[in-house]
């Protein structure tokens, strides 16, 4: 299993996002994805508050662990209340959790809830939104693994691509240590990887890029998104 914050960003990280996948073969899916180069798979929860539109629970990733073992899961919680959703997906099998700043009272409460993660034995990840200003994550990002930029006003999949946050990753990335993992998602296929990859981004979520074509191009579409060395 490759942990990305055991791994100082040399090369690129391509998660696929698996509501892309086909659910009714999403264990094939996932394990075929892997076997063609990917590095971590990417969960999207969403409740259908927080964003408009309903996604999967934490027996969806008790599946996905028990289709493929030894995946890091990178758990992504676009949900108004994610402090009640840590222990359930963690249980089943999460490796990394992330929440959205968005539901954060305060920068104090945003350490608490990666405090929370870090107790059940799993790595926080922090999330902002596009339009969000990238201050809303001061003092924030000392306590978090991993830092993900959405590309797209998140709630669907298939979404354009925003440019404008790339120089929020570049401003994010000065602030991290080695360890830590920046992520992007939403928009990420083989038009825009590289202009994200340039701008500091080491993890790449990729949903309808990988899944949405032949599984026989796969290995070679990874390969393409993360093409660009980091610096």
């Amino acid at each position: 299993m490759i942990d990305p914050c055991d791994h100082p960003p040399k090369r690129p990280l391509i998660a696929p996002s698996i509501l892309a996948a086909d659910f009714a073969n999403l264990g094939d899916d996932c394990r075929a994805a892997m076997d063609a180069g990917a590095d971590l798979l990417h969960i999207d929860i969403m409740d259908g508050h927080f964003v408009p539109n309903l996604s999967m629970g934490p027996a969806i990733c008790a599946s996905v662990r028990k289709a493929c073992p030894d995946t890091f899961l990178d758990v992504h919680l676009m949900v108004t209340d994610p402090w009640a959703y840590f222990r359930p997906f963690i249980d089943s099998g999460a490796n990394l959790v992330s929440f959205h700043i968005e539901v954060c009272e305060s920068a104090q409460h945003a350490i608490e809830l990666a405090g929370q993660i870090r107790e059940l034995g799993c790595r926080p990840g922090i999330v902002i939104n596009p339009p969000t200003d990238v201050r809303a994550l001061m003092g924030t990002l000392d306590a978090f693994d991993l830092i993900l930029v959405m590309s797209v006003n998140p709630g669907f999949g298939g979404q354009a691509f925003i440019p404008e946050v790339l120089e929020k990753g570049k401003w994010i990335r000065s602030q991290l240590a080695e360890h830590q993992r920046l992520e992007i998602d939403g928009g990420i296929n083989l038009s825009t990887s590289q202009s994200a990859i340039k701008s500091g981004f080491d993890t790449l979520v990729a949903g309808s890029a990988i899944f949405n074509k032949p599984r026989i191009e796969w290995c070679s579409i990874i390969e393409q998104l993360r093409e660009t060395q980091v610096c």
